[in-house]
């Protein structure tokens, strides 16, 4: 099983731009209604794909400084990263199938 871990601003450059794996980062807040469904969903993924993602959590109301620099302007919000750069994100509150969907057709977009 793998943990989602936190990052931040401080973290960001080596764990998220600087992982070898690509990553999943799951843009949230604390009052976010529907960031509270996504999360199980995120934890699931990062449980099934342990071994070809790595999965973090970002609170925005911590980190606005990283949610300004990708231009979130809403959440729940997944970007999804290839060597350092944005493939792909995902928008809202959105069946676990869609999610993965996305993170797919991201990911495998990134490989052409």
């Amino acid at each position: 099983m793998s943990e989602v871990r936190q990052v931040g601003t401080a973290g960001w450059d080596a764990e998220v731009l600087g992982s070898e794996k690509p990553v999943l980062v799951d843009l949230w807040a604390a009052w976010c209604g529907p960031c509270r469904k996504v999360g199980p969903i995120v934890d699931e993924i990062s449980t099934e794909r342990a071994d070809s993602l790595s999965v973090f959590k970002l609170n925005v109301d911590e980190n606005p400084d990283v949610a300004m620099r990708y231009g979130v302007n809403s959440i729940p919000t997944l970007l999804v990263f290839r060597d350092g750069e944005e493939v792909g994100r995902v928008v809202g509150a959105l069946p676990k199938a869609r999610i993965e969907a996305q993170l797919d057709e991201a990911l495998d977009g990134a490989r052409a």
